[in-house]
């Protein structure tokens, strides 16, 4: 394949011959401000870079024998972390390739093409990748086509995507196209199918899957998954299902995220019943749920007011072994807590809890929150002891709030306890921990353990003055 090479610029490493010779490299362009989160790549200098700024920083770290490896190192180590030079870097690649002695490979392609992609420069992608076309990497000498070509391509296809420049990755797309051995691989079309989807353009979507089966590429579950949710998106249901069939009948077995969009589906439909039988077939099938199925199940049931359906569901789901040791159910146990129906709310817990499916400290709270709110005080006791010797360590806000409603019903003893365990546990305990056990003390009359939460109290300097010391010692009876 001929040669092409890019405009070539005056020599490199010549200093000028006169002060009025044209500087080696353009001035830089203004920083795009979407590049502010990228400083090593985009930061421009303080102070215009000069031809022999530039010039001496590339003879100190640049051999002269200049090699695909000698300048991705350059790249990379160098000139891509430099506050000066770093947004120079395509006029440095365009430099190298203008040398008689050198040649790119896909190694020095491949930086300059994520280099570029992931600083959003997509008008010299493009013109890179049409460089690329034309000087394939010298791995495509031979019969075969570079193993590296279509990863690279395919890294561009995707950027372009992204931003929606469908043009640009339909070009993209057929330039590698020209430089592949066969078929492009499945993940190629799911960036396209993907891209346009995302962008609320789904009937170009079908029309690049039409493409794919045009050109004996066979689909897999990503490519099924992304047009379920575009037919979803679209309204579209009954397609959506027999897409779902599809899948099935070509021998693509559904992942959990097929059936999460799916069970996603019923219910923006309000086909909450069928969401649900979706559900149950994942487990028939052996896929198992996830934390994100349980969410859009008990979630979107609690959302619509169906808290029992939704409550009687996890309790299967424990009960079938099925639930997601890792999933919060707190959204579920914060709505019955709201609606005060906490002894269900309890229950709840209990029986998953003792199923093993530990609940968050977030739930454990809710629940002690809501325990309080119907002033079952012994329940939010136990709940709490039981929280604490399993490691689950509450917020100090409502450890504190139980605490004082223990000391108020003559419980401080037991309050004392709960401190010393949340202690060994990790819990910071401040001066209101302390404060509320001296007055629990003081109001049972109980002195001598009240001495010695004060006495702990200086230990762990939460006594500011002598002042402090007397009220709480006064408060006790001694004063």
């Amino acid at each position: 394949m001929a040669s092409k090479k890019l405009p070539k610029p005056p020599p490199l490493c010549r200093p000028p011959p006169s002060s009025t010779t044209t500087n080696l490299f353009p001035p830089p362009p203004p920083p795009d401000a979407s590049l502010t989160s990228l400083p090593t790549l985009s930061l421009p200098s303080s102070t215009p870079t000069t031809q022999s700024q530039l010039t001496n920083f590339i003879n100190t770290h640049l051999k002269n024998n200049l090699t695909p490896n000698h300048l991705l190192s350059f790249l990379k180590n160098h000139l891509h972390h430099h506050p000066k030079f770093a947004h120079l870097d395509l006029h440095l690649f365009r430099h190298a390739a203008t040398l008689d002695s050198f040649r790119h490979d896909h190694s020095t392609y491949e930086w300059m093409v994520r280099t570029l992609a992931i600083t959003h420069r997509l008008d010299s992608l493009s013109s890179l990748l049409d460089f690329i076309v034309s000087n394939p990497c010298p791995c495509s000498d031979g019969i075969f086509s570079c193993s590296r070509t279509e990863p690279i391509f395919r890294f561009a296809l995707n950027s372009f995507c992204n931003v929606g420049r469908f043009d640009d990755a339909h070009q993209v797309f057929d330039k590698m196209r020209k430089l592949i051995d066969g078929k492009p691989d499945v993940a190629v079309y799911n960036i396209m199918i993907h891209g346009f989807v995302k962008c609320g353009k789904f009937e170009k979507g079908l029309e690049f899957y039409g493409r794919m089966i045009k050109d004996r590429v066979k689909p897999d579950v990503i490519t099924f998954n992304t047009l379920i949710n575009g037919y979803f998106r679209n309204s579209r249901f009954g397609l959506a299902l027999e897409v779902f069939k599809e899948m099935r009948v070509k021998g693509c077995v559904p992942n959990v995220v097929t059936f999460n969009t799916l069970i996603k589906g019923f219910f923006r439909e309000r086909k909450f019943k069928e969401g649900i039988g979706m559900a149950y077939e994942m487990i028939e099938l052996g896929c198992g749920l996830s934390s994100v199925t349980c969410e859009i199940l008990l979630d979107g049931l609690t959302n619509e007011g169906r808290v029992s359906e939704a409550c009687d569901l996890l309790l299967d789901f424990s009960r079938k072994q099925v639930l997601p040791t890792k999933f919060d159910y707190f959204a579920l146990i914060e709505s019955l807590c709201n609606k005060r129906n906490v002894v269900k709310a309890g229950l709840i817990v209990d029986e998953v809890w003792e199923k093993g499916n530990v609940p968050s400290s977030i739930t454990c709270t809710t629940l002690i929150e809501g325990l309080r709110s119907v002033k079952n005080t012994e329940a939010a006791f136990r709940l709490m002891d039981k929280m604490l010797k399993e490691s689950i360590v509450p917020d100090s806000v409502t450890f504190n709030c139980l605490l004082r409603d223990l000391c108020n019903s003559g419980r401080t003893v037991d309050a004392n306890k709960l401190r010393m365990l949340a202690s060994k546990k990790g819990l910071y305990l401040d001066e209101v921990t302390y404060n509320i056990l001296v007055a629990g003390y003081a109001k049972e009359g109980n002195r001598k353990d009240g001495e010695v939460i004060v006495d702990e109290m200086l230990d762990k300097e939460l006594i500011p003055d002598i002042g402090t010391y007397n009220r709480l010692m006064r408060r006790l009876g001694n004063g």
